[in-house]
């Protein structure tokens, strides 16, 4: 395989962009794992410019990828004539998925990979690759074992390309992703240990589409039991706990089955489930 072709340092924007370009156009074709969020949507797009029918964009549909984000993931490969196809994984068949232990995210993209890898032999594409950026390196992210494993390749952290050159060139692209929240599966709002259970991922979905629902963008419900605790982003701290949007979360969220429902006075913050633990950089 054609090794990736590393910006300088000291490298524009445009540079980084450059060394995408390259290291996607040097592969003869590539399946890129797409869930139609911010990087992995440009990632598609990316490579659908470089390679064109050589490239294909798979969507893994499971209990814990939200109805939203599968939506968003049609729609932009429906504009922007992307080569798409989506796969259904059983991550929750894995007892090691259900157990939710801090590896978690492992056995997903294990079980992601292994289809993805199978597709991409089987019809001879050349590689198969994620949507990891530059910010990625050093944090906790078990999946990159598994991407590793499976050999995937990352070309826009190999272009050292971060989150917000991502959310840049999405936004010259015209991709409507380019200033979409953060986003992650549904099974991360349930604490580690606590199993997960696609009773517990439809009702967060749903409690998360309540809230939405009143106009509200950057939010995690995190499910703890009879408890759904808020995160919220801070700048709309305010408007949560106005009164009466507060009594009507609180009145869809009990009829969800809580019996609680708190707001995390720190507001949202990604990772907030890894707070406690002792976790060394995957």
């Amino acid at each position: 395989m054609t090794m990736p072709i590393a910006p300088a340092a000291g490298s524009t924007l445009r540079d980084r962009e450059a060394a995408l370009f390259a290291r996607l156009r040097a592969l003869p074709s590539l399946v890129v794992a797409y869930s139609g969020g911010v990087d992995s949507a440009y990632l598609a797009w990316a490579a659908q410019q470089a390679l064109g029918e050589h490239a294909l964009s798979v969507t893994a549909d499971s209990a814990s990828y939200p109805e939203r984000h599968r939506q968003m993931a049609l729609a932009i490969a429906r504009d922007f004539h992307l080569q798409h196809e989506i796969v259904r994984t059983g991550e929750l068949e894995r007892l090691e998925y259900r157990a939710n232990e801090p590896d978690r995210c492992y056995y997903c993209k294990h079980e992601l990979y292994t289809h993805l890898s199978a597709l991409a032999k089987l019809r001879g594409y050349a590689a198969v690759a994620d949507g990891a950026n530059a910010d990625d390196r050093g944090d906790y992210r078990p999946g990159r074992r598994a991407a590793r494993e499976f050999g995937v390749i990352s070309p826009l952290e190999e272009a050292g390309l971060t989150k917000a050159d991502v959310r840049e060139l999405s936004r010259a692209a015209g991709l409507p992703t380019w200033d979409e929240p953060a986003s992650a599966c549904l099974s991360s709002r349930i604490p580690y240990y606590s199993e997960v259970t696609e009773e517990k991922l439809r009702t967060i979905e749903q409690a998360e589409e309540a809230i939405r629902s009143l106009g509200f963008r950057v939010l995690r419900v995190r499910h703890h039991g009879d408890v759904a605790r808020i995160e919220i982003a801070r700048e709309e701290m305010a408007r949560l706990l106005d009164p009466e949007i507060a009594r009507s979360i609180d009145t869809k969220l009990r009829a969800l089955g809580f019996r609680y429902v708190s707001v995390d006075l720190r507001g949202y913050r990604l990772g907030s489930l890894n707070e406690g633990l002792s976790l060394t950089p995957v």
